[in-house]
């Protein structure tokens, strides 16, 4: 039986599973593959209105794919563009704002607000978000939370009574069972979809995930050359290929991309706790499929 929350009912999608808003990685062929599997796709808000815009031209109608935006590099006009375009319009590292949430509800969408505590939490609600992601400290990329996802749900179940995406450290069906058990409404998956044929990431990315486990990454502020102070969960092999190369080395928060040529290694290779169910490239489908297959049997009662 499929799984129905407040979510899939919210949205209109088949499965509740959304697709992390990665900047540079979210690109439409990803986001459009995962909308089309049944998930929620993302694209990123940080690449500008202009290329948003273009990026949302390639969108079919009806596809069920929203927009992340990262509040330190806030284009409003984007979030206008968005907003109008996309039916989720979420942001991430800043203060829940009343007034850009005012902005989503203009343009017709629903807005969502990433957090990392029950504060935070409570915060997106009363800035008038429809919907809060919670984010545990075993995420990937840049991370709010700073402790465990499940006892986060619990903190912000209790505070919120908000649809919540549950993120961090989900890579396999069990993992999303664990969360919808725990009350989560849909889960956030980053890490497996970077390894997706449909990711832009340099295979010297890919290969690295495909090779890690969990305890093969770590929380950092290393990669912070433009963005001080925020940690970020990475593998501990791009950190000690930086240190390698020395005077050399840039500590951008930039990923590489398919077509970067240098030190491949030697970048921001974000990966979250999940990691070690990533064994090899998958399509998108293939990937939302085993993740819901897997979480449909494990939600079973027992015969």
């Amino acid at each position: 039986m499929p799984i129905v929350t407040r979510i899939t009912e919210l949205f209109g999608c088949r499965h509740p599973l959304q697709q992390a808003g990665m900047g540079g990685i979210a690109t439409p062929a990803l986001a459009i593959a995962v909308a089309e599997a049944g998930g929620i796709g993302m694209l990123s808000g940080t690449v500008g209105a202009a290329a948003l815009g273009a990026q949302l031209d390639a969108v079919p109608a009806g596809a069920v794919i929203g927009v992340n935006f990262i509040v330190p590099f806030l284009d409003r006009a984007g979030v206008a563009e968005a907003a109008a375009r996309s039916p989720l319009v979420e942001f991430f590292w800043g203060t829940p704002d009343h007034e850009l949430v005012e902005i989503v509800h203009a343009g017709g969408a629903r807005a969502g607000w990433q957090v990392g505590s029950s504060a935070e939490a409570a915060a997106a609600r009363d800035a008038g978000c429809d919907i809060v992601i919670a984010q545990g400290v075993e995420a990937g990329g840049h991370v709010r939370g700073v402790v465990g996802l499940l006892p986060l749900l619990d903190e912000v179940r209790t505070v919120v009574d908000l649809p919540i995406i549950a993120a961090g450290g989900i890579g396999t069906g069990r993992a999303m069972a664990a969360a919808l058990a725990a009350g989560a409404d849909a889960v956030r998956v980053g890490t497996r979809f970077i390894a997706a044929t449909e990711s832009t990431a340099h295979d010297v990315y890919v290969d690295a995930l495909i090779a890690a486990s969990a305890d093969d990454t770590v929380l950092t502020t290393a990669f912070g050359d433009g963005w001080p102070d925020a940690p970020h969960r990475v593998l501990k092999s791009a950190i000690e290929a930086g240190e390698r190369l020395g005077a050399a080395q840039s500590w951008s928060p930039d990923w590489p991309s398919s077509d970067y040529v240098g030190a491949a290694d030697a970048r921001a290779l974000y990966a979250g706790q999940s990691v070690g169910a990533v064994r090899e490239r998958q399509t998108a489908a293939q990937i939302v499929a085993e993740l819901v297959d897997d979480a449909e049997r494990s939600l079973q009662p027992p015969t």
